[in-house]
């Protein structure tokens, strides 16, 4: 299915398992309810960027291995029902992985997490189960892996997610890693931060962080 839009405002690129990625896509909702702009959803897998890593603890690997299922699944949505669905699905699956904190379901029961979250979008359960199937079908790899090279090539390796893109239709995209927030701003706060971040990405910028950071905030 096609996309109403044939140019974007904004490219987000997400792997579900990112708790980073679900409060900064949090506020790009917020922000878009305010603002008339339109978002493009793209993939980045942590399990294929840290490929050859051991991990010191096995649920990360885990997580990582139920997010590029997750990505797999948005794939087979974007093909089938459009952008804009990939955008309600990703809700849910965030919702139930970040907000209701179902990470062992997430993790070790990933296909039948998948397939109710999917219901919970809209989807019936037959549509559901067709959907989540995809969990498990690396002929989506391809995409998800040129789709995370793309964003690299916008910012520059060694950054993780989120990456964001604006105006990636446009004759001067900007992209950057970020902004990660611990909690996403509502109302004018989130407007406000974004007329920043955009200011931002419109310049010479490369680079601004601090390592302090207060405990995440998924309400």
């Amino acid at each position: 299915m096609s996309d109403s839009n044939d140019t974007f405002d904004l490219d987000v690129f997400v792997d579900p398992a990112c708790p980073f990625c679900w409060i900064t896509t949090r506020w790009v909702e917020h922000v878009r309810q305010q603002r008339d702009y339109s978002v493009r959803w793209r993939w980045i897998s942590l399990k294929m960027i840290n490929e050859g890593t051991e991990y010191s603890d096995p649920r990360h690997e885990m997580g990582h291995q139920a997010g590029l299922a997750g990505l797999r699944i948005l794939d087979a949505v974007r093909a089938e029902h459009g952008n804009d669905a990939v955008g309600e699905a990703y809700t849910a699956f965030g919702t139930g992985i970040h907000v209701d904190e179902r990470h062992e379901e997430f993790g070790l029961q990933t296909v039948a997490f998948y397939t109710e979250r999917l219901v919970a979008a809209g989807y019936s359960d037959d549509e559901a189960a067709k959907l989540a199937a995809h969990a498990d079908d690396d002929s989506h790899d391809p995409t998800i892996r040129a789709e995370g090279e793309l964003a690299f090539e916008r910012t520059g390796p060694d950054v993780g997610t989120p990456i964001l893109t604006f105006q990636p239709d446009g004759e001067d995209p900007r992209s950057f890693f970020g902004p990660v927030i611990s909690k996403a701003p509502t109302g004018d706060e989130a407007v406000k931060l974004w007329d920043a971040v955009e200011t931002l990405a419109s310049s010479g910028m490369a680079e601004l962080k601090r390592s302090l950071r207060d405990p995440l905030d998924f309400t």
